[in-house]
């Protein structure tokens, strides 16, 4: 039988080719139709903003045309104001675009490319028109057509022929996702979910979680996307969250149990085991595991042992991991049927509304604006020193470079690589505008010359390892193209330009080598000193905070170290792959929620571990945490253990038996009685 594997691969690549140059030549000929100064921009809008799903197309496109305005209406205000000192006017237009830049990177969404947008676009709407000061709302208009324009085209094209929506690609990961997290729950529970492999596989699901996550952003543009289905994703991915954390959870419990577990407590282990995987519609209903997990639950009292204690710590994630996976199954159902997920009853539903939060880092994000200021700078002096004529794409091209790939930790490899690429389309359209189009002499000879050059130019934006290389070459090609609708190339103008694009390119590496380039080790550490922060955070507030803020926040930087997990020191390894910062910040959460109900004296004592965690995550990574520490944890533990049994008792012992697990794994159990631990917050 035929291997049919590249021909699938191959299909959808060549169809997104086909369908962005018709809608690249549709955006060229009316632009040329009705006349406008640049009609190339157009033509190059298409291949920027054309993405292979068709909601990722229309939130580029929405998000293009308002950074479009922004940074054209920016131009308007600002060139005629600063034409006359050429020094002041390069500074504005250089904090301009390093403040949209810094504002970029910070949001950290589809949302941010207009902010990214708006910077640089000031910088190619200014820097051109600066020997002509009078036509700059006359620039600025028809590039906010032209842009628009290939943007109308662009989106008509991806929605209306053959549409890809971003639904199927969400649904199938999520599927992919819940299947391999069941997996790893089943060999949890028995006991063998502790391998190095079994690690790997929980911090992958956090990695996947958020590419599902980033994703599903773009079904709100996608006008194929079902909105009950869009909801019921939305109310599954916290559930998602959620889940990680709490099998690391049930792990540590289970491996302190471990030679301890009770017969019908490992009765019930195996049945939640043979329940969590069955995808039968005759598994044993969820009602039937809560009421044995309740049946099991030990009575807590001061003279309780550390391994009653952590049995029914245990108990209360079981039952968690019941709710969480039947809820799960229920959204899955619900969203396969078309179903409202608002009637779907849920064991957890208090939080769901809940925005997913997003890491930001403000220092490298100023540090990446800056970069960009002073390659805009360095460029605008070199030209304004030589008096270059086309010296002014120097600086244009410095903005975007700098712009692109500011988010990354090392800019510089993939701007080399860009204007490597960027060097080929200039060969490229070199040999069209001096050898192939001066022999043309109507537009469907000129469409089907441009045919193989910017098919292939598509099918390499189609494929995400050929992404960068395709983009470079489809969006430079257009737009150094220059077409119009008179032939009028001249080898000086096209070889100033390309040596002026060239400069500005090589200044944004060689600036961003400088000023801007960071080691991996170095922002995963940052990152791991944010999470500590965190957890200082929450420990320090006293009001309620959401759990599912609070772990969107914390997986979301779970990602970004996941692409960094090389440059992590061994210790912040193990930290990491267990998810031990966010298991311990759900137990502070947890823990903060019951001491409102509880006496005085064990408020006292919880509020002393607090402020005295919040103190040792300050100064992490400080390793091992002080047994200091340990003992007020303890001490609390003995003042909860003397509070009437109610459910403050409760969500008090889970949060301080996952505080102490969490921090101290190695730590001897808990020395149940002694009346000493006591006096220690007396």
């Amino acid at each position: 039988m035929p291997d049919m594997t590249s021909f699938s691969v191959r299909g959808p690549d060549l169809a997104f080719s086909l369908k962005t140059f018709g809608a690249a030549m549709l955006a060229l000929l009316i632009a040329l139709w009705i006349d406008l100064p640049r009609p190339y921009w157009a033509m190059a809008t298409v291949y920027i903003t054309s993405q292979p799903l068709a909601g990722a197309t229309a939130s580029k496109a929405f998000y293009r045309v308002l950074g479009t305005l922004a940074g054209a209406a920016a131009s308007v205000a600002i060139v005629p104001n600063f034409v006359n000192a050429p020094e002041l006017l390069c500074l504005v237009v250089a904090l301009w675009t390093g403040a949209c830049l810094y504002v970029s990177l910070l949001h950290r969404t589809p949302r941010s490319y207009l902010f990214m947008l708006a910077g640089y676009t000031l910088a190619l709407i200014g820097f051109p028109a600066v020997t002509d000061p009078g036509s700059i709302f006359d620039v600025a208009v028809a590039r906010s057509q032209e842009i628009t324009l290939g943007i109308v085209c662009a989106t008509l094209v991806s929605t209306i022929v053959f549409p890809r929506s971003a639904a199927p690609a969400v649904a199938a990961k999520v599927d992919n996702w819940l299947r391999d997290a069941r997996r790893l729950s089943r060999d949890v529970l028995l006991g063998q979910g502790g391998t190095w492999d079994d690690r790997a596989r929980r911090l992958g699901l956090a990695a996947e979680a958020l590419e599902i996550d980033t994703l599903a952003t773009h079904l709100a543009f996608d006008r194929l996307a079902d909105h009950n289905a869009v909801r019921g994703l939305r109310a599954l991915r916290l559930h998602m969250q959620l889940l990680l954390p709490l099998l690391g959870s049930v792990h540590d419990r289970l491996a302190a149990l471990e030679g301890h577990i009770a017969p019908q407590l490992a009765e019930l282990l195996q049945r939640l085991a043979r329940w969590i995987v069955d995808e039968t519609h005759h598994r044993e209903p969820a009602a039937q595991l809560r009421g044995a997990i309740a049946a099991l639950q030990p009575s807590l009292h001061a003279e309780s042992s550390w391994e009653q204690i952590v049995t029914a710590s245990l108990l209360i994630r079981l039952r968690e991991l019941v709710d969480i996976s039947d809820d799960c199954r229920t959204l899955s159902v619900a969203i396969a049927a078309d179903q409202d997920t608002s009637d779907v009853p849920l064991a957890l539903r208090t939080e769901e509304g809940i925005a997913p939060a997003r890491h930001r880092d403000h220092a490298l994000a100023l540090w990446s604006a800056a970069g960009v200021v002073v390659a805009i700078l360095v460029c605008c002096a070199f030209w304004i020193a030589t008096g270059w004529t086309d010296g002014a794409s120097a600086p244009m091209m410095a903005a975007v470079a700098c712009s692109f790939f500011a988010a990354q930790d090392d800019p510089a490899p993939s701007i080399v690589r860009f204007a490597a690429w960027s060097l080929v389309a200039i060969v490229i359209d070199a040999v069209y505008l001096f050898a192939i189009i001066p022999a043309i002499s109507d537009v469907e000879m000129l469409i089907a010359s441009l045919a193989p050059a910017f098919l292939l130019f598509g099918i390499l934006i189609a494929r995400p390892r050929t992404t960068p290389i395709g983009m470079a070459l489809g969006a430079n090609g257009a737009t150094l193209l220059a077409l119009q609708s008179t032939y009028a190339a001249d080898f000086q103008s096209y070889a100033n330009s390309a040596i002026a694009f060239m400069v500005g390119m090589i200044a944004a590496v060689v600036l961003t080598r400088l000023v801007r380039s960071a080691r991996a080790e170095w922002i995963a550490q940052r990152l791991l000193r944010s999470s500590w922060e965190t957890l200082a955070l929450t420990a320090e507030r006293r009001g309620h905070h959401d759990r599912a803020a609070f772990v969107g926040l914390m997986l979301d930087r779970l990602g970004l170290l996941a692409q960094r997990f090389a440059s992590i020191p061994e210790d912040d390894r193990r930290t990491l792959d267990n998810l031990g910062q966010i298991r311990v910040g759900l137990n502070i959460i947890d823990l903060r929620r019951a001491r409102h109900s509880l006496t005085a004296a064990t408020l006292a004592a919880i509020d002393a571990m607090l402020d005295r965690l919040a103190a040792a995550c300050r100064v992490q990574p400080a390793r091992p945490m002080a047994p200091a520490l340990l003992a007020s944890i303890d001490a609390a533990l003995a003042r909860t253990l003397d509070e009437p049994k109610a459910q403050a008792q409760e969500d008090a012992l889970i949060g301080l038996v996952g505080i102490r697990m969490g921090l101290f794994p190695a730590a001897p159990a808990y020395p149940a009685g002694e009346a000493d631990l006591r006096s220690l917050v007396a």
